[in-house]
């Protein structure tokens, strides 16, 4: 993951939902480019916060057991502010439904009270070693490093001291 796009892990509900917060500085290099006349974070960037947000709540809902998660499905996203450097993003999943592999999780996004993303997701996990055993190394070395954030994303929790490894 190349942007680290959440700074905090505000509230948390296993299985049910996680707000978490995305500050927006000018130092961040995309925004030069993401308009150099007036700077806004890229709707794909709230979009991937919202995705980042929704792997922190599959992530600790399960007690770490799948190193990858990633975005299979966007729907219904819509956009409807900007959100500007020295704003704060509050990102909000909340899970629909789950199976083995897909979740589905309504997300909204809010800067200042007001709304300025929506819709749903849908987020697919598994392990590599799922479909090649020899991968395991590769899944207990992500699920750790995972541990190892979590303390920072989300100091408060009381487990996360000892979830480290």
């Amino acid at each position: 993951m190349r942007f680290w796009l959440l700074d905090t892990i505000r509230s948390y509900e296993p299985n049910v939902s996680l707000t978490a917060i995305k500050n927006v500085a000018l130092s961040e290099e995309y925004l030069a480019d993401h308009f150099p006349e007036f700077p806004v974070l890229p709707g794909v960037f709230m979009l991937e916060a919202a995705t980042q947000a929704g792997a922190w709540l599959l992530r600790l809902s399960e007690n770490f057991a799948h190193s990858i998660i990633s975005l299979k499905e966007a729907r219904n996203v819509k956009y409807a502010d900007f959100v500007q450097p020295g704003q704060t993003l509050e990102v909000t999943v909340a899970m629909v439904k789950k199976d083995d592999r897909l979740a589905t999780l309504k997300m909204e996004g809010h800067v200042n009270g007001g709304q300025a993303l929506s819709g749903r997701i849908v987020l697919e996990r598994y392990n590599l070693a799922d479909t090649d055993p020899l991968r395991q190394p590769i899944d207990d070395l992500l699920i750790k490093h995972f541990r190892r954030m979590e303390t920072f994303m989300h100091p408060s929790r009381p487990a996360a001291a000892a979830n480290v490894g």
